[in-house]
């Protein structure tokens, strides 16, 4: 976490409405000025989730994506509009956080994050918040969090159904992502190409991300985060559960963290 940002009148004017909550304060908020978020993804979570963070002064937000605003997208991927069909996600979402608030510093890279580009990246960030749609991106971001020990705020959805839950490296119970869903596994790919997504349930998920980046970000007092538990939504009957989860005994990506 960088360090120095201080909060000047029209900040603090700007995000009154947190700073007034005693579990925030000025501290909190000074916290998030000087806070670096991670978001992986701009599309139906990645918008919501960017959109909440740089309107609550994240100091500085790097977005990653390296596809183009197309049409069916508007239906759920509420930074973007007409105007920007065809333009670069991350350009499109850039101009729209900006609009929002010109105090955040926004990163774009217009690129598939991988290798050595996505451990640069997780490494500058103090929180990353996985916004793709496929495992195999899911399981390289959480490689990568793992052995940088940076916490991984996961969210999903597809249909009607949506989940997000947080991999925090640095508390020793935490488990990771591949402790839930083992890379091994024989999960079949599915796009919202394929499947179709409701759209005020990427909204919801966008919006728990956001909301758990900023309880890691603000160190809000009392706050507990979903690290170790896994919040499911059901949102044709609007059913929430909340399931605990355990780290793997045997975990290959969590004991490889532990020889590095």
């Amino acid at each position: 976490m960088t360090t120095g940002a201080e909060l000047n009148d029209e900040a603090l004017l700007r995000y009154s409405r947190h700073i007034l909550l005693d579990e925030w304060g000025v501290a909190g908020q000074e916290r998030l000025a000087n806070a670096h978020a991670l978001i992986v993804g701009a599309g139906g979570l990645g918008c919501p989730a960017a959109l909440f963070l740089a309107s609550a002064g994240v100091g500085t937000l790097t977005i990653a994506d390296h596809d183009r605003v197309d049409l069916t997208n508007l239906q759920r991927q509420i930074a973007h509009d007409t105007v920007s069909v065809g333009e670069l996600k991350v350009e499109s979402l850039e101009r729209r956080l900006k609009a929002i608030n010109p105090l955040v510093n926004v990163v774009t890279i217009a690129e598939k994050l991988e290798h050595d580009a996505l451990q640069r990246a997780v490494a500058a960030a103090d929180v990353v918040l996985d916004c793709t749609d496929r495992f195999a991106t899911r399981h390289a971001i959480n490689r990568v969090c793992v052995k940088a020990k940076k916490p991984l705020v996961s969210g999903a959805a597809i249909r009607f159904d949506g989940q997000v839950s947080v991999f925090d490296p640095r508390i020793e119970s935490s488990p990771c992502y591949h402790c839930v869903y083992p890379e091994t596994s024989d999960f079949e790919e599915i796009a919202c190409a394929e499947m179709g997504v409701f759209a005020p349930l990427v909204g919801m998920v966008g919006s728990i991300q956001a909301a758990e980046a900023l309880k890691l970000l603000a160190h809000i007092d009392g706050a507990e985060t979903l690290c170790g538990r896994l919040l499911t939504i059901d949102s044709k009957t609007m059913e929430l559960s909340m399931l605990r989860i355990k780290r793997m005994a045997n975990c290959v990506v969590c004991a490889a963290s532990k020889t590095d």
